[in-house]
């Protein structure tokens, strides 16, 4: 598979607000999360609106979304002190779907995501606060919930910096990065929904923290690093293959150096040496063929897109929002 070089890119949308989370459907509508407090849409023909909600007084930053059926969102807030999941309707109209759990009020929330039965889960990435202070390889606190017919739970935790998660092609597994474990990790899906016997897939090195993946149809998962905006392809024996990169290597040197001594924070996160990308944070296939990269990104205002040579997985929400729903 050939690299991917930064005049390969294409640029979709434009005027966007910290476009974390990227979603792609068949209908050529592109979603990202914005933090003017909801989801920016992005049509076919490179318009694009912002679905803001409208009824609430929280101050919502939707970090990670998804697509539900009805053509409403859900949205992880990703507060200063605060988390949560909202349900955010077409027309702006926003209510809470979990706030609190186990008598606690929920963490910074990272990224929801909706799997073929319908079920929910969602990342907390860590309890600690501020949350940059959990950017090392020692802190694991992060933990995933999952929300079902019966329910809220939490079903794994005291992970690496938990982020995107998604539930494999086969039904039976869910991925998970762990961003400053640095690692993707991957647990089996009982019949009720409870995770167990973890496993890691493959971990990473120099410069990589891995935040957003997809499935492509011949079993590779697609990573986003950022920092060093990595696309990396993993295949499904593990091996790792950098498709793109947008670095300056001195500045991705000391970034390293500082993530070894345990001091990463949010000056290395909120700085990013480079040519064109970023920051670049998730990565959805769309596009007819679904060959068609779309790269979310954390400190640009525009999305950027590149063709594969092989289709990505069609996700739960590829066809939505339904007719008549």
């Amino acid at each position: 598979m050939k690299t991917i070089s930064l005049s390969d890119l294409d640029i979709v949308g434009s005027g966007l607000y910290r476009p974390e989370c990227v979603l792609a459907a068949a209908s050529g509508e592109i979603y990202t999360a914005d933090w003017r407090g909801g989801v920016c849409v992005t049509a076919p023909d490179g318009s694009s609106h912002l679905v803001k909600a409208l009824n609430t007084d929280i101050q919502l930053r939707p970090n990670g979304i998804a697509l539900m059926a009805d053509g409403s969102f859900l949205m992880a807030h990703l507060g200063d002190d605060s988390g949560g999941l909202y349900k955010l309707s077409p027309q702006g109209h926003c209510q809470p779907v979990l706030v609190n759990l186990d008598g606690k009020a929920l963490p910074p929330s990272n990224y929801p995501h909706l799997d073929h039965q319908g079920r929910i889960w969602l990342t907390i990435s860590t309890r600690h606060s501020p949350r940059a202070d959990a950017c090392r390889g020692d802190v694991a606190d992060g933990f995933i919930v999952l929300i079902d017919t019966n329910g809220a739970r939490i079903v794994a935790d005291q992970l690496g910096y938990t982020n995107e998660c998604c539930v494999h092609p086969d039904g039976n597994k869910l991925y998970v990065n762990e961003t400053f474990g640095r690692r993707l990790s991957c647990f089996d899906i009982a019949s009720n929904g409870d995770l167990h016997n973890k496993q890691t897939i493959t971990e990473f090195g120099h410069g990589t923290f891995p935040d957003g993946l997809a499935f492509d149809i011949e079993g590779g998962v697609w990573i986003t690093s950022i920092v060093s905006n990595r696309v990396i392809r993993v295949d499904p024996d593990g091996t790792q293959r950098v498709l793109l990169e947008d670095v300056d290597a001195a500045h991705l040197d000391e970034v390293e150096r500082i993530y070894q001594r345990g001091e990463m924070g949010r000056a290395q996160l909120d700085t990013v040496v480079s040519k064109q990308l970023k920051n670049i944070s998730s990565l959805a296939f769309g596009g007819a063929d679904r060959k068609t990269a779309y790269l979310g990104c954390l400190l640009g205002d525009q999305v950027y897109s590149f063709r594969c040579p092989v289709p990505g997985w069609a996700p739960a929400h590829w066809n939505y929002p339904l007719q008549g729903v």
